[in-house]
């Protein structure tokens, strides 16, 4: 992945991703260099794609050109398509992987590795007024007497790159470990809009919420 490029949620910098991924023969091109400024759910959906596709290159699974094409960023609302659910506020992510089977969601740090996509909340509001970060998580890391997670995404204001958060600055951690990519294969090409996701965008949706609807496991 690229470094920097700078943050920006603008029209331009959904143009631009949407550009970084075209349909190539018998596979999805991707090039993230393309999508700058970026933000934080395009880069680690560009993370994503660029894993499926390895994994298919391997020769471990095959995506039909219909599946590909579903899985490139159109202009889809939240909760609708695939690119719909994991721009989706709250738990887009883990949702999606729920769906589809891809991974277990789970909130235990210690069970954490490196690799795991989180979505971070910075308060205990979840949906409509949530103030939430979409990552890659590193590993922790401490800086004197504070723990921190360390952390690659789309950051403010730079872009692409890795930065450390201190832990007591955290409210909810929702980790989604990408176990079942075969699973891909049987994306339904035009799902029904996820209406709980959906909704998110104008309501609010509680913890006990999230943990019931994206099958949240003490443990992955």
């Amino acid at each position: 992945m690229p470094r920097g490029g700078g943050y920006a949620t603008t029209a331009t910098a959904m143009r631009n991703f949407s550009s970084a991924v075209s349909l190539g023969h018998r596979s999805l091109l991707v090039n993230p260099s393309i999508a700058i400024p970026s933000f934080c759910s395009e880069a680690t959906y560009l993370v994503f794609l660029k894993t499926i596709l390895n994994i298919q290159e391997q020769k471990k699974f095959f995506l039909s050109p219909s599946l590909l094409v579903a899985l490139m960023p159109h202009s889809e609302s939240d909760g609708q398509g695939f690119w719909g659910c994991w721009n989706a506020n709250g738990p887009g992510v883990a949702r999606l992987f729920q769906r589809w089977d891809l991974g277990p969601n789970f909130m235990n740090l210690e069970a954490a590795e490196p690799g795991d996509f989180l979505k971070i909340f910075w308060t205990d509001s979840i949906g409509a007024r949530e103030h939430g970060h979409l990552v890659i998580y590193l590993g922790k890391e401490k800086k004197g007497n504070v723990m921190y997670l360390r952390c690659w995404s789309s950051n403010q204001p730079n872009g692409y790159g890795v930065r450390s958060y201190p832990i007591t600055r955290i409210h909810h951690l929702i980790f989604s470990r990408l176990r079942r990519p075969e699973s891909i294969e049987k994306l339904i090409l035009h799902p029904e809009k996820d209406a709980y996701l959906g909704s998110l965008l104008s309501e609010p949706t509680s913890l006990d919420e999230v943990k019931q609807r994206c099958e949240i496991l003490s443990k992955p």
